[in-house]
């Protein structure tokens, strides 16, 4: 599982590091001391899992963990803090376990355990496993704009882009707004279409190439014919959308 690790406290996420390693399969891809950076890190790196503080400056955990509970899928909470009063919260908030400091060996183990599930992998059918012949379950979205509702065939669509509420539909015709969810857009059109992103679903038959930011970081984009701004690649889908540019 791929972990991300949030505390506002440097020593915290290396004890939280070294108790990790001692599990198999568990793999800490991020760090964060703050629930601002906490969210960026999670966009990133796709996490299944999130070790959460919840006393933070700014945003704190529980705002964090609201925040996660929203995402398509999820990640797995688990806090750790060093109040117990927190604990109902914690719960509302869709946390699978609630951690005391000092933390311990086999405290996490059991809570390792209540939390595992499928990893994103796991859940992510692989590209183009459709076969290239098959049609996606309907042909067009529906939109509402000043005009009147509109509808947008498929073959038209170059991506779906997700933004909290609503998600842009970028065409050849230029871009609408609609409100459903990027899971059910997956659903509908995977046949011809392929997630990059936890917030972005491009046509295949559009894409026109992958490329990486030069600089420290090492962030990935896809250029999609006729649209202007490149699109990004998390880390966790990099190597699915690299398989698809190759076999395609």
């Amino acid at each position: 599982m791929r972990v991300v690790i949030v505390d506002d406290e440097p020593l915290a996420r290396e004890r939280l590091r070294r108790l990790l390693s001692e599990f198999p399969g568990y793999e800490v891809v991020g760090e964060a001391g703050d629930g601002e950076t906490a969210l960026e890190v999670v966009d990133n790196e796709e996490p299944d899992l999130v070790l959460l503080d919840i006393r933070m400056g700014g945003v704190d955990g529980l705002q964090v963990a609201r925040q996660l509970a929203e995402y398509d899928p999820p990640p797995a909470i688990i806090f750790t803090t060093a109040y117990s009063e927190h604990a109902l919260s914690a719960f509302d908030a869709n946390a699978d376990a609630y951690l005391l400091k000092p933390i311990r060996v086999e405290k996490l183990k059991e809570a390792l355990l209540r939390a595992r599930r499928p990893t994103r992998a796991q859940k992510a059918p692989a590209a183009g496993a459709s076969g290239g012949n098959e049609k996606p379950k309907r042909e067009f979205v529906l939109a509402t704009t000043r005009e009147g509702l509109v509808r947008i065939p498929a073959e038209d669509i170059v991506y779906f882009l997700a933004d909290q509420k609503y998600t842009t539909v970028c065409h050849l015709h230029g871009e609408v707004l609609i409100e459903e969810s990027l899971k059910t857009l997956e659903e509908d059109f995977s046949p011809w279409f392929l997630r990059i992103h936890r917030k972005a679903l491009v046509a295949t038959r559009f894409i026109a190439s992958l490329e990486r930011e030069r600089g420290g970081e090492q962030h990935h984009w896809l250029r999609m014919k006729h649209a202007a701004k490149p699109l990004p690649v998390s880390r966790r889908r990099l190597a699915e959308v690299r398989r698809f540019l190759t076999e395609s």
